[in-house]
């Protein structure tokens, strides 16, 4: 089986649901002997479901998982039992505060107001093409850093600089992807002689640790007026004021401190942009809905019509927006951001489909192949599963519909965006579901 996951690399997911469909939805993958690349992947909902929620406590990431994803370090997504718990009671409290979420969506609509609009003004004056899942990557990661650190990159600008740091996460997630798909034997000699992949994700994450550490460093020197000060919301500043007050915070290394933030920035740029790359190209496929999409806006929100006169849609009005809700949830399930998640059984375990995994195997679940199953959505039950499950759900999930909410009102009330002809759509070989070739669009203003 190795060697058709070799040739079908480049569209690992798709070959993934394939498979998935022809073995009833959970299939053991079996690699040589020499490889440690055995692997029970599955797409059943009843499995997902005992693994994220029912039988929680014994599915950790496991072995494998710090190995492939050690640039994670101790942060949320990779952290076990207390550290875990810590973290993520913390982040928990501290999203859940009204005034960080009122941060969110004036960061998020300041940034559509102030970049993305003019940006795809200019284009449609100018009839120029744009790869708008670039726009969209730039806002998100600008946003991401300006909630988790409190700096604004100001990757997204008319000049669309090369910010290093940006595209150091990029090539660090295609790297993640080939970790999963080679034996581990050969990324691991690619990483000795500093070549392939394992060469660019070293320099990705050379490139990641300098940015971050320096507005670490800052932070601390300035840990005084950080405590004083009660106006700066974002999280990396807040969880410091919140250890602080326990008497925490000044024994806290720079390297918690750095797999915290690195974590948060991830999370929050990969949702966001790969979610709204995909819902516009769906959108431009589906014309009748973009304009139903459309109407819902001018009706809830008829300031749009009125230049000059927007205002940040509060959380009430966007809660009226049930048909983009719809549309966004449909867009999520199709292409879900984090297309599979990877578990480990600490003892072991019979799954509800009859499959025994013994401790430390390499448990996948294949989120991208369980959305799209005719067998599954026939009859809808635990299925929609984009933004996690069970104890490890997603803490930004809200704060990501905002996000969407937001910059889909800004574009859908005021442009027509349609792709260009010929431009292929697929999705790219990486742990987020990004596409492979861009979204080049076309831009037309609607009133």
């Amino acid at each position: 089986m190795l060697p058709g996951v070799l040739l079908n690399s480049g569209r690992v997911h798709r070959y993934a649901t394939k498979l998935l469909e022809q073995s009833g939805g959970t299939f053991l993958f079996k690699g040589p002997w020499f490889t440690n690349m055995d692997m029970l992947i599955t797409s059943d909902p009843a499995n997902v479901h005992h693994i994220l929620t029912k039988n929680f406590s014994n599915f950790s990431k496991g072995p494998e998982f710090k190995k492939i994803f050690d640039v994670l370090g101790e942060g949320i997504f990779a952290a076990e039992a207390e550290l875990w718990e810590n973290q993520r009671r913390t982040i928990k409290s501290l999203m859940n505060r009204t005034s960080f979420q009122e941060y969110v969506a004036k960061t998020s609509w300041n940034k559509v107001e102030t970049c993305l609009i003019p940006l795809l003004e200019l284009v449609s004056e100018t009839g120029m093409e744009v790869d708008i899942q670039e726009l969209f990557q730039r806002l998100a990661y600008d946003c991401s850093c300006i909630l988790a650190l409190g700096y604004d990159p100001t990757s997204l600008c008319s000049e669309l600089p090369y910010v290093p740091h940006e595209k150091a996460f990029v090539d660090l997630e295609e790297a993640l992807l080939y970790r999963h798909i080679l034996p581990e034997i050969f990324w691991k000699l690619q990483r000795w002689f500093h070549i392939g992949m394992e060469e660019k994700f070293r320099k990705g994450k050379e490139v990641i640790d300098q940015f971050l550490l320096h507005f670490i460093s800052v932070k601390q020197q300035n840990f005084k007026r950080i405590l004083d000060q009660r106006e700066d919301f974002d999280l990396l500043t807040s969880y410091m004021r919140v250890l602080a007050e326990k008497g925490g915070a000044p024994n806290i290394s720079e390297e918690f401190w750095k797999d915290l933030v690195l974590n948060l920035i991830a999370a929050g740029k990969d949702t966001v942009s790969a979610a709204l790359t995909w819902f516009f190209w769906l959108l431009t496929t589906n014309p009748a809905e973009e304009e139903k999409i459309r109407q819902e806006i001018l009706t809830y929100l008829p300031s749009v019509k009125e230049v000059g006169k927007w205002k940040i849609p509060n959380r009430d009005e966007l809660k009226n927006l049930i048909y983009l809700h719809g549309a966004l949830c449909e867009s999520l399930r199709l292409f879900p951001p984090v297309p599979f998640q990877h578990k480990a059984p600490l003892d072991q375990d019979v799954l509800p489909s009859g499959h025994q995994i013994n401790p430390n195997t390499k448990t996948v679940l294949s989120f991208f192949s369980m959305g799209r199953m005719e067998s599954i959505w026939v009859e809808p039950s635990f299925k929609f599963a984009t933004f996690n499950a069970g104890p490890r759900s997603c803490l930004g999930k809200e704060m990501s519909f905002v996000q969407l909410k937001i910059i889909a009102v800004a574009i859908i009330s005021r442009f027509h965006i349609r792709v260009k002809e010929g431009h292929p759509i697929t999705p790219s070989a990486s742990v987020i579901l990004h596409m492979k070739h861009g979204l080049m669009v076309k831009v037309s203003k609607y009133f």
